[in-house]
């Protein structure tokens, strides 16, 4: 295969294979027509399937162990209430845009969540939605912000509150910042001499969030004609000829990667987590709180709790163990006894009407191929993420279906989609066994360019 000459990657977060490639495959033209002239197929995430570490494993080839970001928030260290955001600073491997730039490729880097604080490459990039407002320098190099700020105004990093009940000023802002992006990037590779560029859209994943309850039949929330209904179908539609506008800017010797981190589906509810080990023996409070607290705020016995965990669309649950955390009480001797034991509890768990839940629950060690920073000592799917994790206590109830976040109906799947559409290529071709992880060598590959740190897990996406 000869060496491509451009390489484009479109980012879809949370896109969902069911969606692009089965319900709604034949209203959108250019994504189908880049699954007929390419080769397309689910991607399958890493653990846990999160925007913030999946984006930085996909393009730097190493898994959440590797680089020691476990979620959007990590313990710093061994403390109870040492939390820090994983931002672009806690990234210590060299990602795609690092290795190209090494190798003379000039690169373009557009909304790429963990690229906040942006870093110099060589070319240009603009920060993700970890921006904390469009007055930060969320460009490289720094006189671009002026330059995109002229064309296209203020800079929308994110859509403000999507956890609401606004519907239609999130649907507005869903499709302003969209918009945006798409003006933003067909300005960028026309104006700049470029090799690699990279852009990630939020939209799917936020419009998932806002209003996944309006579209699914089968979510328990689904009012049919509801005027949301088509809410999602439609902003594909729009998303399908945005993609479509674009790559007739990119040109047809522009080879061309649509990728998401991760996919979508349906939340029943939330497990409150810390409530229910509150209930099997294993978290204990000094005194009784009084309404929804977080953990952070509880009143913790220290001294006898075993266990504690973390909201989130995942959980992670963490052990109190002596010589480690400040007030351990696990024999150091017993940690595996005891994860074990709480291991077996949890993925016993029922649901609100008894039946099993069908969790699942994963040992860092057993799924990462080596563990940095301070990892969970369990990691949870609760329902295997039909559910999310609530971190409150105070709820009085194990199950709840009222987000502590703010409403949300969806949750994210362990399969993403990605299409590759070439010069020269395979057409038509469906991929079995694809994995994220193997995403920035093939790009690699396609360049011609050998990273000796790069890792894969031999899938099927070969040239």
């Amino acid at each position: 295969m000869a060496p491509a000459k451009k390489i484009a990657v479109i980012g879809l977060d949370c896109a969902p294979p069911e969606l692009v490639f089965e319900k709604w495959r034949d209203e959108l033209p250019c994504l189908r027509s880049l699954m007929e002239q390419g080769v397309w197929g689910k991607l399958e995430s890493v653990c846990p399937p999160i925007t913030v570490p999946a984006w930085s494993c996909m393009m730097s080839g190493k898994d959440p162990g590797q680089l020691g970001i476990y979620g959007f928030r990590n313990r710093k260290d061994f403390s109870y209430d040492g939390m820090t955001i994983a931002n672009s600073t806690a990234v210590r491997e060299p990602r795609l845009w690092d290795m190209l730039s090494r190798a003379g490729k000039r690169v373009i880097v557009m909304c790429v969540p963990g690229t906040y604080p942006v870093s110099a490459v060589n070319g240009s990039m603009v920060s993700c939605f970890l921006t904390p407002n469009a007055q930060s320098p969320y460009t490289y190099p720094p006189e671009l912000k002026a330059e995109l700020e002229q064309r296209f105004g203020p800079y929308m990093m994110d859509v403000p509150n999507f956890r609401s009940e606004d519907k239609d000023e999130i649907l507005r802002n869903i499709y302003k910042m969209t918009e945006q992006h798409f003006g933003m990037a067909s300005h960028m590779v026309a104006s700049q001499p470029w090799d690699f560029f990279m852009m990630v859209e939020m939209g799917t994943d936020r419009i998932h969030h806002a209003f996944w309850k309006f579209h699914d039949k089968n979510h328990r929330k689904f009012e049919p004609g509801n005027r949301f209904e088509n809410a999602i179908r439609d902003y594909y539609h729009y998303l399908d000829k945005k993609i479509a506008d674009f790559l007739a800017v990119l040109g047809e010797d522009t080879t061309v990667f649509v990728v998401s981190d991760h996919g979508a589906k349906s939340m029943d509810g939330g497990i409150c987590i810390n409530e229910w080990l509150m209930q099997e023996g294993f978290l204990f409070l000094t005194q009784p709180v009084s309404g929804p607290t977080p953990i952070a705020k509880a009143p913790v016995d220290w001294n006898r709790t075993i266990a504690w965990g973390e909201g989130g669309y995942y959980s992670r649950i963490f052990l109190n163990v002596k010589g480690r955390e400040p007030n351990g009480v696990i024999e150091p001797g017993e940690y595996e006894s005891v994860r074990d034991r709480l291991k077996a509890k949890m993925e016993a768990m029922l649901d609100d009407q008894g039946k099993p839940l069908g969790n699942k629950v994963f040992k860092p060690q057993d799924v990462y191929r080596s563990v940095r920073n301070v990892a969970p000592d369990l990691i949870v799917y609760f329902g295997d993420l039909g559910w999310r994790s609530v971190g409150v206590l105070g709820t009085g109830a194990v199950h709840t279906f009222e987000n502590d976040t703010g409403p949300d109906d969806a949750n994210h799947a362990q399969y993403g989609i990605i299409m590759v559409r070439e010069p020269g290529g395979r057409r038509g071709v469906k991929l079995e066994g694809t994995k994220l992880l193997d995403v920035s060598s093939m790009i690699l590959e396609r360049f011609g360019i050998t990273e000796p740190d790069a890792v894969t897990s031999g899938s099927a996406l070969k040239a």
